[in-house]
């Protein structure tokens, strides 16, 4: 737990339940064991676990994987004009979906966050769930590869 605890954001939990499918034999296998328990959950275990992560560019306390992770997008190196447009979309989002904007900033630049976040406004709520997993399994699968040498 102390090394796979913090692979999904301030949720412990999906290692800990994946752990008991132990052993694995690759890290696909151990991402794909993580995923399974997060698809397994109750729902609004998932939605917590969605809850779980920072608003991105945000002025708040975040875990340094999320630091690293938003750095590696930019987003500490962003205009005022992008800060702003972020800011907004990010406030829009969550008061739409009632759940923060997720995407894997790794993939991502300033700019493309702010297209897809546009894009994404206009998704249907479940749809919009599903993505926002998707990208958490995606966020967790680069984490767990700066954990492990495969």
């Amino acid at each position: 737990m102390a090394m796979f605890g913090g692979v999904f954001e301030h949720s412990p939990w999906v290692a800990e339940r994946a752990w008991a499918g132990r052993p694995f034999g690759s890290v696909d296998a151990l991402h794909a064991a993580m995923v399974d328990a997060v698809g397994r959950a109750p729902r609004e275990v998932r939605m917590e676990l969605i809850r779980a992560h920072p608003d991105l560019a945000a002025n708040v306390s975040i875990t340094p994987e999320s630091e690293r992770e938003q750095a590696a997008a930019g987003l500490d190196r962003v205009t005022p004009e992008q800060l702003e447009r972020i800011a907004w979309l990010t406030a829009a989002y969550r008061a739409h979906f009632g759940f923060p904007f997720v995407v894997c900033a790794r993939e991502h630049t300033p700019d493309s966050i702010i297209a897809t976040a546009e894009r994404r406004m206009e998704s249907d709520p479940a749809e919009e769930e599903q993505t926002a997993l998707a990208e958490i399994a995606k966020i967790a699968r680069l984490r767990l590869a700066d954990l492990v040498a495969t």
